[in-house]
């Protein structure tokens, strides 16, 4: 069944594998993936341990949907102490690892300790193993994956690991697996290398049982025929998430120059260029977007040079914040960061910070030894990757992110870095949209556009349609506005998306796939639907609401645990202090208000039933079932 796989205790510093049950009740209360990661981390985790040493826990997970014919039902869900934050670490992403994952019988592994030397994890058909991998220390990411399908004799087992980043601890450093698919948040990579575990691979030959099959085939060939039929998935199988591009930066909702500009103007890295290195489109397991293209540089000085993608990220890292215009560094950054296991956003806004302080004179010639840290120079960009992946120089110091960065560089350099929580922002601005700056402000794993943004809200959308999507589960009433850059009900646009996230990544289908950048798709009702045709499980979509929100509130009693407070959900100056200078006129001279801003914070706990110090009430945490945590049940 759908409900019968298993978690699995894995101690590497003693090699005691012990595996269990989920109980059913734990499955109505997190469903499973990121939801019940976090439960785990929570109950597993002592306060203030140190988030590279070996009482750090990583969870990897499926979601509950993963492996069944839910569309998009690929992602894998990786969870720790970050060791970028030093709070809660969530990353999550697609392939086809996670439903290997729960072919092979699992769907939870908690895994302690460090071993004495490199290892890998070898899961099959119930028995896991932990075997030696001295021989894969050192390799890059698809390098890796290939020695352990020849070692293990068979081309169809899956395999997540790190590359020389997560070895060398750079604390933003991925988990990777197939040749982009990147749980890039918050260093989980950094947590594998610091437990000396180089890789996990599965291979699975166990059925996931269907409660309902006719029902959910039926169900999920609905379901995919309208999403194939919208025009944003028509858009991502031509272009993939580039296509986003052209409206940002025309608009002047992007980061150029760091933070200076907010338009890159006179640029050349639009979303057709990727036509001249196309070899096709590829897609995650159950996905009929296909939203990645898979590219060649034929000639020139990166000749040989393939990858996956690019992503909208790896336009920004690459392109806007370091103000390059050449597409090709674009592909081959991509291509970089994704060998050596690095997350490609705060890469690139490391680099277009340590770009600015160079501008500024905080960073001379002997910080960079020698290396011209300028606007547009892209091979200077290039040589930035690989120094922080291999931690050499200044690339040592950018490693430790930015908190920790700006420390050892010191001066105003503080004054100068885009984050939240530590953690750098995309490279997007959102000076002229509150909602998109209360979502990165109060987000739980730092500055993110994953976990909490409403990006209809750009869309201008009709109040009435506002209020279908934003009115409900949960009964709101309060106000909801077409425009963008007002306050008004954007703290409601933000609970809501963050509580369908939540949901979607518990059980583990594509957020590409739920209203995210189409206000067409899937959302709680369809959600309710799935589950049950293919699990037997029912929940009302006031239900799963719950169950997202209990397990968004251990996240928070997580952060809260470890230190955090009020002033952590908040911005960096800059975003109050100098208004965006170029764009459209309804993104120009555009600041974010400090009183209002901290005004819909306040509105924002109370939807979520905080205290004015973003405090879970003793109420709101009995009504989710949360009073004794941590119960320590699973």
């Amino acid at each position: 069944m759908a409900l019968d796989r298993k978690i699995a205790y894995i101690d590497l510093s003693t090699g005691e594998v012990e595996t269990a049950p989920i109980p059913v009740e734990m499955r109505k209360l997190y469903l499973g993936g990121r939801g019940l990661d976090m439960y785990l981390l929570y109950n597993h985790l002592k306060p203030g341990i140190d988030p590279l040493g070996p009482d750090n826990v990583l969870t990897v997970s499926a979601g509950l949907l993963v492996g069944t014919p839910a569309s998009a039902s690929a992602r894998t869900h990786i969870g720790a102490k970050s060791p970028l934050t030093g709070f809660i670490g969530s990353s999550n992403m697609g392939g086809f690892f996670a439903p290997e994952l729960r072919w092979a019988g699992f769907d939870h592994l908690v895994i302690k300790g460090k071993a004495d030397g490199p290892v890998y994890l070898w899961i099959h058909d119930g028995e896991i193993e932990i075997r030696d991998g001295s021989e894969l220390w050192g390799e890059d990411i698809p390098t890796t994956q290939e020695l352990i399908k020849e070692e293990l004799g068979d081309p169809e087992v899956k395999a997540l690991c790190i590359g020389v980043a997560g070895e060398n601890l750079v604390r933003f450093a991925n988990v990777m697996t197939g040749i982009k698919n990147a749980a890039g948040r918050t260093g989980m990579g950094a947590v594998m290398g610091s437990k000396n575990l180089k890789a996990i691979a599965v291979r699975g030959t166990m059925d996931i049982k269907i409660r309902h099959p006719e029902q959910a085939l039926e169900y999920n060939a609905t379901l995919t025929e309208h999403i194939a039929s919208t025009k944003f998935a028509q858009i991502m199988q031509k272009w993939g998430t580039m296509f986003i591009y052209g409206v940002t930066n025309t608009t002047g909702l992007v980061r150029v120059r760091n933070f200076q500009l907010n338009q890159q103007v006179g640029g050349d890295i639009e979303c057709e260029h990727i036509e001249k290195y196309s070899l096709g489109t590829e897609g995650c397991y159950g996905c009929v977007i296909h939203c990645r293209h898979k590219y060649l540089i034929k000639d020139g000085p990166h000749a040989g040079t393939y990858g996956e993608g690019p992503e909208y990220t790896s336009q920004g890292a690459f392109g806007m914040e370091v103000g390059c215009n050449d597409f090709e560094t674009i592909l081959v950054g991509n291509s970089l960061v994704n060998k050596y296991g690095m997350d490609t956003l705060e890469t690139g806004s490391l680099i277009g910070w340590a770009m600015e302080l160079y501008e500024k004179g905080i960073l001379t010639d002997a910080d960079t030894g020698g290396l011209k840290l300028e606007w547009g120079n892209d091979e200077a960009v290039l040589e930035m990757v690989a120094r922080i992946a291999n931690r050499q120089g200044l690339g040592d110091v950018l490693a430790e992110g930015p908190l920790r960065a700006a420390a050892k560089i010191g001066q105003d350099s503080l004054k100068y870095c885009i984050h939240v929580k530590g953690m750098s922002n995309l490279h997007s601005d959102e000076r002229p949209t509150p909602s998109l700056a209360l979502g990165i402000a109060t987000s739980s794993r730092g500055a993110d556009h994953l976990r909490s943004r409403p990006a209809i809200d750009l869309y201008h959308l009709p109040k009435e349609l506002l209020c279908k999507i934003y009115g409900g589960p949960k009964p709101y009433n309060g106000p909801l506005s077409s425009d963008y850059s007002v306050y008004e009900g954007k703290a409601r646009m933000v609970q809501w998306q963050e509580m369908m996230y939540e949901a979607i990544d518990c059980v583990g289908v594509c957020k590409y796939h739920t209203i995210f950048l189409s206000p067409n798709l899937i959302a709680f009702e369809e959600l309710s639907r799935l589950i049950y045709l293919n699990t037997g499980l029912e929940f009302t979509p006031e239900e799963i609401w719950d169950i997202a929100d209990r397990a968004y509130t251990v996240e928070r009693l997580f952060n809260i645990r470890e230190g955090l407070t009020r002033a952590d959900d908040w911005l960096v100056d800059r975003y109050f202090d100098e208004p965006t200078p170029i764009g459209l006129p309804i993104a120009r001279g555009k600041s974010i208000d400090r009183e209002r801003f901290s005004q819909m914070i306040g509105e924002y706990y109370e939807l979520h039933g905080w205290d004015e110090n973003g405090v879970p009430r003793p109420e709101t945490l009995e009504a989710l079932g949360l009073g004794d945590e941590p119960s320590r049940m699973l």
